[in-house]
């Protein structure tokens, strides 16, 4: 028997989902109509998601706006009505006037929740060295938040739950599950280290004590992306009209599920994060967080069929054929199933999937591509 992440049970537990068309798949004979099919299914995943309550769009505050590397920059921040305020970055061109269209740069995990926003964008020479290594280890060596602002683009890229500006302090929890840790906000590599190690074992009790209050991990970042979107979208730099999102791991995580579920997202970039429920289930549940999951949706919707909500609207998915986190034959079956999707919406030409040689990564000639799909249909 081939070896699974929970032994013998693994084809049992397989099975629940099944090999078919899940429950709400556009796939099923049953559906022919898109405009039918798509507010049933996405209504559901709404459902299972169970988004808190985030009062609105927030109101924002500029702390301070600059000029740096040609790019006008704004960092900015709102008060949602849980936690800590979200602290914010925004980029455009320098002098560009009128509308512009926009972009949700969402920022990845890579098991660093003491940085967020500043893992895909730069405001200033002096980086901190944990985050020029990041650049070079997924980026290929760049801020990509910055290099798709300088081609004409008004990129917010906002802290999500539990990141950096978003992420719970030591001294809020109980001091028996700290430890011993104290220092949190010294900069120290060290400190950051010992602070990131506790907040990825901290990712458990977070989940459950998040299904016990009736919501989800990705609801609640679904929750947080769209009031950041709302934030991108009421500026009056930004036309409203042409406004997508992207990112790698947890921003591909991201965009899989605001891609999916808010129809303002006209086109969307999923990069290192498609797979199949199956995959998680029987290889690789392991190398994933907390921050995946919803209880319930396997039978219903497969992961990538999450993201094939918004068919026929422009989807991007970037692979690597390397990637750790993922099996092969698994990213080419989301693949295919992602095809199928919008082949049956007649809407082919919108949706492009490339697979890339080497490891987890969002480099120079992937974001090429990735910025060539927004060029296609945004400008």
């Amino acid at each position: 028997m081939h070896s699974t992440m929970i032994g013998a049970y693994g084809p049992w537990a397989a099975s629940l989902v099944g090999d078919g068309p899940a429950a709400f798949s556009f796939r099923r004979g049953e559906w022919t109509d898109v405009e039918a099919w798509r507010p049933v299914a996405r209504q559901r995943l709404l459902d299972r998601l169970a988004r808190p309550d985030t009062g609105g769009a927030p109101e924002v505050t500029v702390r301070r706006q600059f000029t740096y590397d040609g790019l006008h920059v704004e960092e900015l921040s709102w008060q949602l009505p849980y936690g800590p305020p979200t602290e914010a970055i925004f980029l455009k061109p320098a002098g560009a006037t009128g509308k512009l269209p926009g972009v949700l740069a969402l920022h990845d995990h890579a098991g660093n929740k003491v940085f967020g926003k500043l893992k895909i964008a730069q405001t200033a020479d002096e980086v901190h060295p944990l985050m020029l290594g990041h650049y070079e280890a997924y980026y290929g060596g760049v801020a990509w938040a910055n290099e798709l602002a300088k081609r004409g683009y008004a990129v917010l890229a906002p802290d999500v739950y539990a990141f950096a500006s978003r992420r719970v302090r030591l001294g809020d929890v109980p001091e028996r599950i700290r430890d011993g840790l104290t220092v949190q906000d010294s900069g120290d590599p060290a400190d950051i280290a010992a602070y990131n190690r506790w907040a990825g074992e901290h990712e458990s009790i977070m989940a459950k004590s998040l299904f016990c209050a009736g919501t989800t991990w990705p609801g609640v970042f679904l929750a947080e992306d769209q009031c950041a979107l709302d934030v991108l979208c009421a500026r009056d730099d930004v036309d409203a009209e042409r406004v997508g999102c992207g990112g790698l791991s947890g921003g591909g995580l991201r965009t899989v599920y605001l891609g999916g579920a808010d129809p303002r997202i006209r086109c969307a970039v999923c990069v290192g994060m498609m797979t199949t429920w199956r995959d998680c289930l029987l290889n690789k549940s392991h190398t994933h967080t907390w921050m995946v999951y919803v209880p319930l949706l396997p039978p219903e919707l497969d992961y990538p069929e999450i993201l094939g909500l918004r068919v026929p609207l422009p989807t991007m998915v970037l692979n690597n054929i390397d990637d750790a986190l993922f099996t092969l034959s698994e990213m080419e079956r989301a693949d295919g199933i992602l095809r199928e999707v919008y082949a049956k919406a007649g809407a082919e030409e919108r949706y492009r999937c490339n697979f890339y040689p080497g490891p987890h990564k969002f480099d120079l000639e992937m974001q090429d591509d990735a910025f060539g799909w927004f060029d296609r249909w945004l400008f």
